[in-house]
């Protein structure tokens, strides 16, 4: 089933790790909700512990590149979450795609993040997230892309300052 949903996780969400066990859509979006909870409050032990623990799991954004592997992943939100920029983003607009132990997220995060010198900026993020469900639901992929050119080097500048 393919529907089209407005989540609204930014940075009101809700730290539901022990939910995301549930094998239903309850646990899927528990786990989602919980990504956007870890990102905005730079908890990095809760953001990690919501992806799969496997060699091949994948991020592709603007700042990491292609990046593999749990720890990867961890190495790349420690220095996001070292920094200054405090990303606020919040998760909408989402074609969703279930399936009975995958579910794709694929929709936009908007919102702001601190540049050091520039002070707050707009933040438009295209992203899929795709979520796997073995003894809960992990985070085994994600792409993010900024489409605007400008506004993509602004932010690398920003996360290398």
């Amino acid at each position: 089933m393919i529907e089209l949903v407005d989540y609204g996780f930014g940075p009101g969400a809700r730290a539901r790790l022990a939910e995301a066990a549930d094998p239903g859509r309850a646990g899927a979006l528990a786990a989602l909700e919980t990504f956007y909870y870890a990102l905005n409050h730079k908890d990095l032990d809760t953001l990690v512990a919501g992806w799969a623990d496997d060699g091949l799991v994948q991020l592709n954004n603007p700042i990491g590149g292609i990046l593999r592997g749990r720890e990867a992943v961890r190495g790349l939100y420690e220095r996001v979450f070292a920094g200054s920029l405090n990303v606020q983003v919040t998760f909408g607009d989402a074609a969703t795609y279930w399936r009975t132990d995958t579910v794709v997220f694929a929709g936009r995060e908007t919102g702001t993040y601190q540049h050091p010198t520039l002070g707050e900026q707009p933040l438009h993020i295209r992203t899929t997230r795709v979520f796997s469900y073995v003894d809960g639901w992990q985070q085994v992929h994600h792409h993010g892309s900024i489409d605007d050119a400008d506004a993509l080097a602004t932010y690398q500048a920003a996360v290398r300052f």
